[in-house]
């Protein structure tokens, strides 16, 4: 990880209760959380609430997709105390609970969808987006256009099963005259929809390889590793061009997971890891972070040197030691 002039060590401890860094008080109003795809490895994004909630921070708007939809719309309802609540789940929950097999609802799915409809109900959640707490948008996409559907007002379930209905695996949703499919095949982390719906500055709550810095690797020759790479790139690729795009705008924060060792898609068993290792990064990056104008901040960024003396640097922390 790099950052600017001199690589420093962050502190560790957790800020007074109710306190918020400095940089997230600089962030321009309205800030909007956006919450990506990720599926199992959405336990990550728990440590991250944690590491906000601790430091007394509160959006203005919440965007999600996938079960960033989800982990979003729980958040939304509940600002300022959704990470414990989160945390019971994830580290309790298994796959057949999300992916129950032998119960085909139709062609369209493997799976049916009665496992996340047991998990929405048991959030406590409204019946209408508008009800929340925090403004919220759920990420979807519409399976005949190909175009975005942002969600933000009406059933609230629809819009979450919506945003999170892989493709295959899980059933199309109809709702208000469209077939929507999960929103993480045109949007895994939805900032260009917070930049849309009119953020001034974004906090990035992404999770998985595809967020992370890609190194070249000799490319793999077995049919099931080619598909698996070729989709990591297109996923990795989608990301970072949406992000250079929303930064060359307002301020957009990417927060650190500090995981290299992902599960497997299916294995729910590793949540309390990532859990724990994505508070205590996105904490210590919180505490040293600064915002001075639009850019992109995050820790693997080096500055960029600005040929306009007014440009903001995009990166302003230093090295995160784990």
């Amino acid at each position: 990880m790099t950052g600017d002039k001199g690589t420093r060590s962050l502190s560790s401890s957790r800020p007074p209760e109710g306190s918020t860094s400095a940089g997230l008080r600089a962030l321009p109003r309205p800030v909007a959380v956006v919450v990506g795809a990720g599926g199992v490895l959405g336990a990550a994004h728990v440590g991250v609430g944690y590491a906000l909630e601790e430091r007394g921070f509160v959006p203005d708007m919440i965007i999600g997709t996938s079960v960033g939809a989800l982990n979003g719309a729980i958040a939304a309802a509940h600002p300022d105390r959704a990470a414990p609540w989160l945390d019971h789940v994830w580290t309790r929950l298994r796959r057949r609970e999300v992916y129950p097999l032998g119960y085909l609802s139709s062609r369209a799915s493997i799976f049916t969808d009665r496992g996340l409809r047991r998990l929405i109900a048991r959030a406590g959640l409204p019946s209408r987006i508008e009800q929340l707490a925090v403004p919220f948008t759920a990420v979807a996409m519409d399976l005949g256009t190909g175009a975005p559907a942002l969600l933000d007002h009406g059933d609230l379930e629809s819009a979450l099963l919506a945003s999170a209905a892989i493709p295959g695996m899980l059933p199309p949703v109809d709702r208000e005259g469209r077939t929507l499919v999960d929103g993480g095949v045109i949007a895994y982390v939805p900032v260009l929809a917070a930049l849309q719906s009119g953020a001034a500055s974004v906090v990035v709550v992404s999770s998985g390889p595809e967020s992370s810095p890609l190194s070249p690797v000799v490319p793999p020759r077995r049919a099931g590793a080619v598909a698996a790479r070729a989709g990591l790139l297109l996923m990795h690729h989608q990301i970072e061009r949406d992000l250079h795009e929303v930064s060359r705008h307002i301020p957009t924060v990417v927060l650190p997971t500090g995981i290299d060792a992902w599960p497997s898609p299916w294995d729910f068993g590793h949540s309390q890891r990532l859990i724990s290792t994505a508070s205590r990064t996105a904490g210590r990056f919180l505490d040293g972070l600064r915002i001075s104008g639009p850019g992109l901040y995050r820790v693997d960024d080096p500055p960029a040197a600005s040929a306009d003396p007014g440009e903001a640097s995009t990166s302003s922390v230093a090295g995160v030691a784990l």
